[in-house]
């Protein structure tokens, strides 16, 4: 029996934004049958799960709104806190609307299933462009289970997304069924949605007509980017300021385009359990999560765990190691992840469970285990964990606004909270972190002892702890 496939609708092709900052109104949307490519794309509005009420709490932070760049690479100002975040900032107009126009696809591949050889990159544009190891990570092991699927990835300095396809044939060489992927590269992983739709047009279309190439060939041809001579960059006009420099912690919107793939799917998945992968992913662990294909909706939990750890206050997090999701990985990534130090990622195959020194935290379903002795305390679900989901966040603050803003708002409130009070107590006169301090950050004096210790040490606070009369660096 053929399981239920998680496949996109269709998808909204946003416009950027107007350069006139006066004019706050988002753009009309695009008229039906856009043509993208030679590919004609029918729009319609996808609103996931609009009426969510995430389990939250208050008096985290303060109310400003930080603003973030929906539709570039999430370029943030922190000194932003409190303007409207629908009022986009320009900087230099001229460089960001030339950075913000470009697609950047430095690829296209169709990938198939040989049953003599198994998975083969068939054919690609550019011809001479490295795809080492993409024909496992676009057809994820045990897709064969699935009819269908859309797969995120990292590839070197770009990220992919895949379609795949899986259609029963009368073909004994076939072994009665023909599984394709068709996917592309881009350097990030922030637009990759916008081609979801078109993908899986194709994935089907060479599923029907193998070999004919001709609609991704044109498609390449309108969106592909410049590279420099080492490959590994892309010439484009954009700001001279690097956002990485700026906010390292913050992780630009992922669009979600997939009701299974909405914010309120995270929450309800893992229910309090966030709050445990919320420690973990601030305390910059490598967290690896299992599941079975259909592996697309799992790669929006890669994402989400990302949001967890989002901070917006300058200079918190310029010392730690980033936070890079890695989305899909499978076997032919072990040696890359042997040398990470912080990532998240998801898998299908389960034999991972067994290379421990690969990961910190492991994730199979809801259940959340940890081979690091110093870590296990925080497995454990605390008072001020659960009393911190009591109240619904979304009746407190930004009624209107999305889940995923109120997700990520939420999070990055707490967190900044959090990290302006070390800040404070690092330069006072006398730092010491107090029981008070640390019921006032909203946690556990005791439960979440070792969480403090770890992140005290991670992000590198000079601060005396003293809990109860005992003291401890």
């Amino acid at each position: 029996m053929v399981e239920k496939s998680d496949r996109a609708p269709l998808l909204d092709w946003e416009e950027i934004p107007p350069s006139d900052p006066n004019q706050a109104a988002p753009p009309p949307p695009l008229a039906a049958d856009t043509v993208v490519g030679t590919t004609a794309v029918t729009s319609s509005t996808c609103s996931p799960c609009r009426n969510v009420t995430a389990d939250v709490g208050s008096g985290v932070g303060s109310s400003a709104r930080p603003w973030t760049d929906l539709r570039g690479q999430g370029w943030t100002r922190p000194e932003a806190v409190g303007i409207d975040r629908h009022v986009p900032y320009h900087g230099s107009l001229s460089a960001r609307d030339q950075w913000a126009e470009k697609d950047q696809i430095v690829a296209v591949f169709v990938v198939t299933f040989d049953p003599r050889s198994g998975n083969i990159i068939e054919w690609c544009l550019p011809h001479d462009i490295n795809l080492d190891g993409v024909e496992f990570k676009s057809m994820a092991s045990g897709s064969h289970r699935v009819t269908s699927d859309f797969i995120y990835f990292r590839k070197g300095p770009f990220f992919g997304l895949a379609c795949f396809a899986n259609m029963p044939v009368e073909s004994e060489l076939e072994r009665g069924a023909r599984m394709k992927s068709v996917g592309i590269l881009s350097p990030s992983y922030t637009l990759l949605y916008r081609y979801m739709h078109f993908l899986e047009n194709q994935v089907r279309h060479q599923l029907q007509c193998p070999g004919q190439y001709s609609p991704l060939e044109a498609f390449y041809e309108d969106k592909k980017a410049v590279l420099q001579p080492s490959g590994n960059s892309v010439v484009s006009a954009c700001p001279t300021w690097s956002v990485t420099n700026i906010n390292r912690c913050m992780h630009p919107e992922m669009k979600i385009t997939h009701p299974a793939g909405c914010m309120s799917q995270f929450i309800q998945f893992f229910g309090e359990q966030i709050m445990v992968l919320w420690k973990f992913a601030l305390l910059r662990k490598r967290l690896l999560i299992f599941s079975p294909p259909p592996v697309g909706v799992v790669c929006y939990r890669v994402y989400c765990c990302c949001c967890l750890a989002n901070v917006s206050l300058p200079g918190i997090g310029s010392s730690v190691p980033e936070l890079r999701p890695f989305f899909y990985i499978n076997v032919a990534d072990i040696n890359v992840l042997a040398t990470e130090v912080s990532y998240i990622a998801c898998t299908t195959e389960k034999i991972f469970e067994e290379k421990k020194d690969l990961y910190d935290v492991y994730i199979d379903n809801q259940n959340v285990k940890t081979h690091r002795s110093h870590l296990q305390s925080m497995l454990r679900l605390n008072a001020a964990d659960k009393e911190r989901t009591l109240l619904k966040y979304c009746k407190i603050n930004y009624c209107t606004s999305s889940e995923e803003d109120l997700f990520n708002l939420f999070f990055m409130e707490l967190n900044n909270h959090i990290f302006q009070t070390l800040s404070e107590i690092a330069g006072s006169a006398e730092p010491t972190l107090t029981t008070d301090h640390v019921r006032a950050m909203g946690l556990d004096p005791q439960a979440d002892r070792s969480f403090l210790v770890n992140l005290l040490d991670v992000y590198g606070f000079n601060i005396t702890m003293v809990i109860d009369n005992l003291c401890c660096t």
